[in-house]
């Protein structure tokens, strides 16, 4: 299942990617088509996962790159369902195919935890809120790249490849609003339920593990940003880059300090 969910995301890719370069409306909906059956062969194998070991399979640094993947896919299928724009396509499908490859190439190791720490409510609400969260935030970094392309694009004399291929500034402006609102909401709701589960399991709120004081610093940078756009008025450009610097300071949050500090949440992206 795993080899399978791989090339359907591969072949989604590809077909994506000559999607950008040749504007043909079957490639891309053969891109779509693809990407969907590879979510739910993904979507199958996690639910298998879960029912097997009675809890949701994200121990180690394989099941978190496995579930970021499959997070982006949803993620990417709603907002193509919801606004249209096929050509974000090039950018989540690669990005859900290097994740999931990524995660293919590292070792399946078992929990070191008891079993309690994973089959609990609160766990379950906060991993997916958060990965939810993170990969709303993903589309929201993709649509500022492309966002930046096309303002170059469209500043250039001679208006060459991206301006043929990619929406309008105002769209990719507007579907990044709308992707850092939903992934702010789903950030918020997955730091809400990580406090409820910490109590529960630790019985603290909060223990300043450093998984807890980076996700507290990425929380803060996108209340700005969304503060800066309801109230300052910020658009464009600026909002791009801004949504671009957030989404590595997460990807920071997510990976970098299990690898580089220690905390209770290394256990998530041991390899």
């Amino acid at each position: 299942m795993d080899i399978l969910t791989a090339a359907l995301y591969l072949a989604s890719a590809v077909a994506y990617l000559l999607y950008l370069f040749f504007q043909k409306e079957r490639v891309q909906e053969a891109g779509y088509l693809l990407f969907g059956a590879g979510f739910a062969v993904h979507t199958l194998g996690l639910v298998i996962a879960s029912v097997q070991t009675g809890y949701l399979p994200v121990h180690n640094l394989r099941e978190t790159l496995g579930l970021a993947a499959w997070a982006v896919a949803l993620v990417f299928l709603f907002l193509r369902a919801r606004y249209r724009i096929k050509v974000m396509g090039v950018y989540a499908a690669p990005l859900a195919l290097l994740a999931y490859t990524a995660a293919l190439r590292v070792p399946d190791l078992p929990p070191t935890q008891p079993e309690a720490v994973y089959a609990n409510f609160w766990f379950f609400a906060h991993v997916i809120t958060i990965f939810l969260g993170e990969a709303a935030l993903a589309m929201a970094c993709g649509a500022g790249i492309l966002y930046i392309l096309q303002e170059n694009a469209i500043k250039e004399k001679k208006r060459g490849f991206f301006y043929r291929r990619l929406p309008s500034l105002e769209q990719l402006d507007g579907i990044g609003y709308a992707s850092i609102i939903a992934g702010f909401t789903a950030l918020t709701l997955g730091l809400v339920t990580g406090l409820l589960y910490s109590k529960i399991i630790w019985h603290r709120f909060i223990s300043w593990d450093p998984k807890e004081v980076w996700s507290g610093i990425s929380w803060v940078i996108y209340a700005v940003l969304l503060h800066e756009r309801l109230v300052g008025g910020m658009r464009g450009r600026k909002a791009a880059w801004l949504a671009i610097a957030g989404f590595a300071v997460l990807l920071f949050t997510l990976f970098g300090v299990n690898f580089f500090m220690e905390g209770h949440h290394g256990e998530f992206t041991r390899f």
